[in-house]
């Protein structure tokens, strides 16, 4: 993964890219992947919905397990990745490229503040493999 300084992250394994004119692209990160195994379905969120911070968005079901994805900011979804309907594995593949769920309009720029830095989330996914003794 490339990173930039405009990619936050979740403590639910949600990533974000801030875009231009108050838009996010949104997906789940490397490590979620790993968790969950080959993803096999991606229910993407509704088009012009509305979404709050930490509200589930979509879902993503694994050969494991189905998982709830939140929303890292409020707002409105703008765009989704239809590909994934065809081709969830690119979840898998290229989390933070090809592989992201759902564009968000976001409305308040406060909330970026809630959301870790790649430094940050680094730290935080070592801890949680420390815990889990990886």
């Amino acid at each position: 993964m490339t990173t930039t300084k405009n990619i936050y992250f979740t403590k639910n394994h949600e990533w974000v890219l801030l875009l231009e004119d108050n838009t996010a692209r949104m997906g789940i990160t490397q490590y979620a992947t790993e968790q969950l195994g080959d993803i096999v379905f991606v229910e993407v969120p509704e088009l012009n919905s509305e979404t709050a911070m930490e509200e589930e968005i979509a879902t993503v079901e694994s050969v494991k397990s189905a998982s709830e994805i939140y929303a890292p900011l409020s707002g409105t979804v703008t765009s989704v990745n239809e590909e994934l309907e065809d081709s969830p594995e690119l979840v898998n593949e290229a989390p933070y490229e090809a592989g992201w769920l759902a564009e968000i309009h976001y409305t308040d720029t406060d909330e970026i503040s809630q959301l870790m830095n790649q430094s940050a989330y680094d730290a935080y996914v070592k801890e949680l493999k420390e815990e889990e003794g990886q």
